[in-house]
Formats: structure tokens, sequence, C-alpha cells
């Protein structure tokens, strides 16, 4: 059918355009009138008609059909592209020759089952590209046949590079027994892969074999996974199973175990060693006043310090918070040992003792250190660290900022104040806190004119516990805050209650703690606690000592100021025995000062004492303060208080302290014209 339509336009475009010319001109020829004009009678002209009128018209057509076949060529090529989804239906039908169009047909057909065929390899292969794991593919004696994407990019080569080299090239050397090679496993491996420039990558390898009659395909599929992500964090889990994340120094388990290490040493050796235990004195205060980024600061410059100090041949570790072991060796007897680590402890306690510098400010922190030594006062681990444990809580106790060797009753007091430490916990639930008022005289007229409450802790089968045994382990976590809240609740409600009976019972001195005043919103709690209880902070007055004044001055300023807008009396506690500037007292809103009763002890037999008592009077007097002279205890110490016009005095004088309702008698007895202690002011 094609080669009949081709032949018809044959005919049509060359033939008859032909026949026609040689008719043409054979009229032309017979005409005479052709004769007359032209003369031409050759057969030349027979050939130019034919020429004409056929040889040009065939050219133009055959250049027409070569165009058009050159562009039904291209949408055929273009079809044939098996992996190119195309609408190749939609370009067919623009060709019009039929021929062309029946050669595009089945060139599409062909295109559709080479596709059918081809397919699934080629989906098989983006697969693999897509794996995000190394697939290697090799032949059954390990040359590799097939790599992905991924595994290319592990080991660094292209894969036409990777085809025929053995798998077991690319295994390090060392590693080559843990490498699974033709081995089928649905366990995974580690092993080590060297990449094209040696750097080492470890994975982990799993193997297949593929099984099959045609040994051309008979190999085995190795899948790999970089572990290196793996393995950093392995690593760096058992750095810090032994280490300490934030000093870089062994932690407590760790130390523990270095220290079993140089027992064992000491022992074979038949030499001594001696453990420090170091604590950081007040160091809460770091991280309540500048917060804890500051104190890791701080902790991380402790480290380094010890480490400068000590050499890096000595064993130091982190035990607790604040808290670090040390390790001496090799002493040859205990007299060496003792005088050697005590000497160790004080160039310690010299070098940690330079100021620290946190956030433009400068900050001193102390320690106190706990000496034991092997084997004089333990032979173990245990009882060496529980020790020198008890000898530094021992000195801390004794003002810190110290070494102290340990001796065999600081146990009984280690194990005393781990008792209290827990049964504290329970002491306000069970109502075993109670307050005491030691009242305060008015020294112009022998009148009461207030009182400080004193906090008890009355722990059944012991007898009353006295603050400065139970106070520092309230301080140490955060009971204190707690016990703070209900003395100042408690005060409040006597003195609501004392209220029914007397007009007006005086002043009520109650202790604030530094640990209380760097609480957050503490003069928001306070204000609450006078609103529940319905009482003026005009009749309350919180004492203060120079240290917690001094820390943190701006801060206090800001708190101070807050208390005193609220109504109430604010007095320095112990004056005398801290570090504040007398220039200092003007930035606070100071009401009052309270000698020191260490001063007044002496102060009618030691002239020096007399001297300062007298000092401080005056000063107080000069600055428009009221002062307050503690632990009066006799006549002698009345009546030089009185010489010097001391305001008010409290002390045994005066009678102990007492309960809430022996202090409403002395109040009532007083209103009704009884002075208790009038013949002291005869």
């Amino acid at each position: 059918m094609g080669r009949l339509s081709l032949i018809k336009k044959l005919i049509m475009i060359a033939v008859l355009p032909a026949l026609l010319a040689i008719a043409a001109f054979a009229w032309l020829h017979a005409s005479p009138l052709w004769i007359e004009k032209t003369g031409v009678r050759s057969i030349w002209m027979l050939a130019a008609l034919v020429v004409f009128f056929s040889v040009v018209p065939s050219l133009i057509w055959a250049l027409k059909i070569g165009a058009r076949r050159h562009k039904d060529i291209n949408v055929i090529s273009a079809s044939m592209d098996i992996f190119e989804t195309t609408e190749s239906d939609d370009e067919l039908s623009t060709i019009a020759d039929p021929d062309m169009h029946l050669l595009a047909k089945n060139a599409e057909t062909l295109r559709q089952k080479l596709i059918e065929a081809v397919d699934p390899a080629y989906h098989l292969n983006l697969i693999l590209d897509s794996v995000n794991d190394a697939v290697f593919v090799s032949s059954a004696d390990g040359m590799i046949k097939r790599a992905n994407s991924s595994a290319c990019t592990l080991v660094g080569y292209r894969e036409q590079e990777l085809l025929g080299m053995p798998i077991q090239r690319l295994v390090s050397p060392d590693r080559k027994d843990a490498f699974p090679l033709g081995t089928s496993t649905t366990e995974v491996t580690d092993t080590v892969l060297l990449s094209r420039d040696g750097s080492r990558i470890p994975v982990s390898v799993s193997c297949s074999v593929v099984s099959t009659a045609d040994s051309r395909f008979q190999g085995n599929i190795y899948i790999a996974r970089n572990i290196s992500d793996r393995k950093r964090a392995e690593k760096r889990i058992r750095y810090l199973a032994k280490y300490d994340a934030l000093t870089r120094i062994p932690n407590r388990m760790q130390f523990q175990h270095l220290l079993q290490r140089s027992i064992a040493r000491a022992k074979r050796s038949k030499l001594e060693l001696a453990m420090l235990y170091l604590d950081m004195d007040h160091f809460k205060d770091v991280n309540d006043t500048f917060g804890h980024a500051a104190g890791d600061q701080c902790l991380e410059l402790i480290a380094q310090r010890l480490q400068t100090i000590l050499g890096e041949n000595v064993l130091i570790g982190r035990l607790a918070g604040d808290e670090f072991g040390i390790v001496l060796e090799g002493f040859a007897n205990d007299k060496e040992a003792r005088y050697r680590a005590s000497d160790v402890a004080r160039m310690v306690l010299d070098g940690i003792n330079d100021a620290f510098y946190i956030q433009d400010s400068e900050v001193f922190i102390t320690g106190t250190i706990g000496i034991a030594c092997y084997p004089r006062d333990a032979d173990n681990v245990i009882d060496i660290v529980r020790n020198a444990d008890a000898a530094m809580y021992h000195a801390k106790q004794n003002g810190g900022n110290t070494g102290q060797l340990y001796l065999p009753e600081m146990n009984a007091a280690a194990v005393e104040r781990l008792m209290l430490k827990s049964k504290l916990r329970m002491a306000l639930e069970r109502k075993e806190l109670i307050v005491r008022y030691l009242p305060k005289i008015d020294l112009r007229n022998g009148k009461i004119a207030g009182a400080e409450a004193l906090l008890r802790w009355r722990l059944p089968g012991h007898g009353d516990i006295a603050p400065s045994k139970f106070i520092p382990l309230a301080e140490e976590g955060s009971m204190i805050s707690e016990i703070g809240d209900w003395v100042l609740r408690k005060v409040c409600s006597d003195y609501k209650h004392w209220q029914e009976y007397v007009p007006s019972p005086g002043r009520i001195a109650v202790n604030l703690s530094l640990r209380q005043l760097m609480r957050p919103n503490v003069s928001k709690r306070i204000k609450e606690i006078f609103r529940e209880t319905q009482v003026s902070p005009t009749a309350l007055e919180l004492e203060l000592t120079e240290t917690t004044l001094m820390h943190d001055s701006r801060r206090t300023i800001r708190i101070l100021d807050d208390f005193y807008a609220m109504g109430l009396h604010l007095a320095i506690d112990d004056f005398g025995t801290g570090y504040s500037s007398l220039s200092a007292l003007k930035d606070f809103p100071i009401s009052a000062i309270k000698i020191d009763q260490s001063f007044v002890r002496n102060a009618d037999v030691d002239s020096s004492d007399s001297a300062m008592v007298k000092t401080i009077i005056e000063m107080g007097r000069n600055l428009g303060l009221e002062v307050v002279a503690e632990g009066v205890e006799n006549q002698a110490q009345l009546e030089l208080l009185r010489k010097y016009e001391c305001t008010y005095a409290q002390g045994h004088l005066f009678g102990e302290a007492m309960s809430g309702k022996e202090f409403l008698d002395l109040l009532v007895l007083q209103n009704e014209g009884t002075r208790q202690h009038q013949a002291l002011f005869a």
C-alpha cells in the first residue's frame, strides 16, 4: 500500500509533467507561427521543456520529502529512548507519511517490549543507589562486581575503580579477622575499612551469600554501615564513666578505683600514703549569687589550680559537687605522711584562695581539708575516704579554711551529724522545733523593751539541740528556707496573741541567715507572712550578720530597702566579728547594732575589751543607731554598759530564754507596774 502510494506520487510529479512537456513541444513544433518566430526545430527545445516540467518539480518535491522524513526520524528516535517517560502517542500522531507512521508504530512497540525487559534491572539499581548503607556485591572469590553510591562515598573510590578489586583490600589489616568473608550471618560484625586516602572507617558489616545454580550470579552481598558517630559516643560514655565532664579529672568511682591501686602498691612496698578531702567553704553562695554557670567556671578553675600546684603525678579526683580528693604516696612512715600531708594541705589552701574573677567581680573562695593516712587511720578505700571526710567536717565546724588530721573520736561526731541531718527533715512535721524568747532590757529604766526569738530543736531522747548544731545542717539543703518561714510565722502568731493582753509587747528580733536572704522573692514571701498573721512589720526586727550584709552588697541593699519600706527594723548581729567597713554602714538602712558577747564577756576585767565596747557604743550613738549588748551575765558588766550609755542589753543576768507564755507573763506584770529586774537598777 505504501509502495503504490509512492509510485503514484512519482508518476504525478515526474512522468506527467514530462509527457505534457513532450505534447506541448509537438504542438509547437507543428505550428507555422512557432517556426516563423523562432526558427527552432532542434531537439534541444524538447530537452529544455522536459527538464523544466519534470526535473525541477521532482527536485523541489524531493527536498520537501527529505525535510519531512528527517523530522519524522527525529520523532521516532526520541520515542526510542526506553528510559524516558514520553507521551509517544501524541508525538507519533504528527507523522503524516503512512510509511514513516508505520515505522514509528513498530518502533514504539519495540520500545515497550524493551522497557518490560530492562525495567526490573534498572529499578534494582535505582534502589541500591538510594540505600544509605554501603552495599558491595562480590563474586564467590571475593572480587567486587557492584558497589552502590553509598559504598563509593564511604571508601572514596569510583565504582569503576572498585570493580574487580578484592573486597579484602578495603579491610584494615589488623581487623581482617573480624570481616565476615563469604560467611552468611544475621549477626552484625564491627570492623574497620580503609578509605582511598588511608583513613580508618569503623563500620558494622553483615554478609549474605547468593546461592544459585548459575555460577555467573554466585557471590556475596556485604552491607556496611558507618558507625563513626556511635564509636565516638561509646568513647565519650566510657570517658564519662571514669572522668568528670566539667573538670576532666577522675570522678568519685574512678578516684576510689585508683585509690585502691595506690593502697595495694603501698602495701606491697611497705610504704604509707595520705588522702586529702577538700571541700570549698560556702560554695553554694557562688551558685546562689552568680548562677550555676559561674559556679561551674569556679570548679574548673579550682581543678586547674590543683593540677598546677600538685603536678601531673598526684591523683586528684572530684568526689561530689564542690568536693575533691587528693592522694599522696611514697611516705616511709606515719610521721612523714602526716607532716607532708599537712604541708601540702596548707599549700593547696593558699593556692586556691587567690581571687576568682566572675562576671567582672572579684570573688574569694576558701576551702577546708581533712587528712587520713594509710595504714594508721584506715586500711581500705571506704574507711580512708570516710575518715578524711570526718576530719574535714570537724575542721569546717571550727571555722574552715584550714586542714585537719583525722582523730578516732571524729567518727562519733560524723555519725551524730548524719543522724541529726536525717531526723531534722521530720522535725517540723513532728512539731519538734520550738521558739524561745530572750528578753531585751532598756538600760535606761530596766523595763522589758522586747526580746530576741531563739530557735530550739527539742529532739526526743536528746533534749534541746542548739541552733549552732542543726542550722548548718539545714543550710546544706533547702530546709533552711522552710524553717525560716516557720519561725517568722510562729513569732508573728505569738505577737498577735500577746497583743490581746498587752498593748505594746515591744520589738521582737528574728535572725535572718544568708541563705534566707538570697532566696528569690524574699521580700514578697516575708510580706505575705505579715499579711497572713495580720501583724505590723514595725513590731519585728530582722538581725543579719556583717558577713551576710557584705555578701553581694548591691543586691543586699536593694532587699534591705524593701524591708525598710515595709516598716521592718534592721540590726547588725555580732557586730565587731565580721569584716564590714564603717563607711558601709551608712549605705544600709540599719537601725541598731548588737555588740558580740565575746567583747562583753570580759569587758569588766579586760581593758582592751572594755575599750572596744566603749568605741562601738559611741560609734553607734554618733550614727544615730540603737546599741544592744549581748551576753550580759553579772552586775559589773551591767554597770559598765550603763556607764558607757549603752541602750539595751540581754543575757542570763536578766533570765534564761523562755516560752511565749512565760514572756507574756513578764509583760503583763510589767504592764501592771511590777518590774521583774527593778532590783538590778536600784
